[in-house]
């Protein structure tokens, strides 16, 4: 494992703001199984009208060529904290119950979504190239499935409804429409196929080569310094192009909550080509209107959960809840943080996201300071061990 300096000046460049929570759910897609399938024989009919979507991404099937399906991903839902007791003040019970983030509960969905490639066939756009993604219809995925399609719909509208002033690390939707069978297809620009999550499964599996069979000892220690130089550098810019997305959202009234290492696509993973990185937040289906007169409604059932754990925390008023539901996606930033501050940097199979998570609830406590104190004796012992 070559965690090093770079582990310590990552988490020394951040602050402890994320930690502030006191609880966590969250989404994460649980990889792309790939196929070479040909091009899909369907007939299309046009979407019918969703929510508060404006017109203008309810578009006709023919204005896209569907091509080869290129993977498919469902999600897991990932919750590691109990609840407070009731009958606790706040103060006593949040510090209290911290040291109980003992088990993890881990569920997969029921939804599994298809991407195909594409491109638009009419139209100003023609050429353009896109990503569909396919939501299952109400048959195969039930009303889940329709809801986070609509609800993903209605989060492209909503924050792509100031072009001049739309931020370019969130994925663009370009169009919507429903098949015969109930399929919901979502026509995205193609920006990169890539994910962080992607990222760092080749970069750590490119440091399990150079440790294996002693070639770190053959390792030119100027080009050692030189790739972490530049992985460093290449993780900054991801982790900033994904916090400009995030704050984006939440600058326009809207929760990510399903923010993690899959969930941030990007347009090369090749270091080198750092300087040209856009990455972009994708997996808007968990997203969550925060405009005060939507926090006054009735949550539907993909925010259930996050306005029940606010709930528990003590969030009453619309503006507790607004300010919990931002504290809760800048939680998950924060492990998305700490996956890209250790990940790329290791060998692979050394660390997952599911450990890193345990390590930093249960072991730290999530103190951030104790974990890079850590990271600092780690890395001074690893030193002294390599100069032996």
């Amino acid at each position: 494992m070559v965690v090093g300096g770079a582990v310590a000046d990552c988490l020394s460049k951040c602050g402890t703001s994320f930690i502030a929570r006191s609880s966590s759910s969250s989404f994460y897609g649980i990889g792309l199984s790939l196929s070479l399938n040909s091009n899909l024989p369907c007939t299309i009919r046009p979407c019918r009208a969703v929510g508060l979507c404006v017109a203008s991404l309810i578009t006709n099937s023919d204005s896209f060529e569907v091509g080869r399906l290129i993977g498919s991903y469902g999600f897991m839902n990932v919750t590691s904290y109990s609840g407070l007791q009731s009958g606790m003040g706040m103060d006593y019970a949040v510090s209290e119950d911290i040291g109980s983030f003992k088990v993890q509960d881990i569920g997969e969905g029921n939804v599994t979504i298809r991407l195909y490639e594409g491109r638009v066939a009419q139209g100003p756009r023609k050429g353009t190239r896109v990503i569909f993604k396919v939501y299952p219809g109400k048959q195969v995925g039930g009303s889940e499935a329709d809801m986070m399609a609509a609800n993903e719909l209605n989060a492209h509208a909503s924050l792509q409804s100031s072009p001049k002033d739309f931020c370019k690390h969130i994925q663009t939707l370009l169009g919507g429409f429903e098949t015969k069978t109930g399929e919901q297809w979502l026509a995205f620009r193609d920006n990169g196929k890539y994910s962080a999550a992607d990222y760092a499964k080749i970069t750590s599996e490119k440091m399990a080569k150079v440790v294996a069979g002693g070639e770190q000892r053959m390792w030119n220690p100027f080009e050692q310094d030189q790739t972490i130089k530049r992985r460093r550098y290449f993780v900054i810019r991801l982790l900033h192009g994904a916090m400009r997305g995030l704050a984006y959202m939440h600058d326009n009234d809207r929760l990510h909550q399903s923010l993690g290492p899959a969930s941030v696509v990007l347009n090369t993973v090749v270091e080198k080509d750092a300087a040209y990185l856009v990455p972009q937040l994708r997996d808007l289906a968990f997203s969550v209107d925060i405009r005060y007169s939507q926090l006054e409604d009735r949550p539907n059932i993909l925010s259930e959960g996050l306005w029940r754990r606010a709930s528990v925390a003590g969030a009453s008023s619309p503006l507790e809840r607004r300010a919990f539901g931002i504290a809760d996606d800048i939680f998950e930033a924060g492990l998305l943080f700490a996956y890209l501050a250790f990940i790329p940097f290791c060998q692979a199979g050394v660390m997952d996201s599911l450990s890193l998570r345990r390590l930093l609830e249960n072991t730290f406590q999530l103190d951030l300071q104790a974990a890079r104190e850590q990271c600092l004796v780690v890395t001074t012992v690893g030193g002294q061990l390599q100069k032996l």
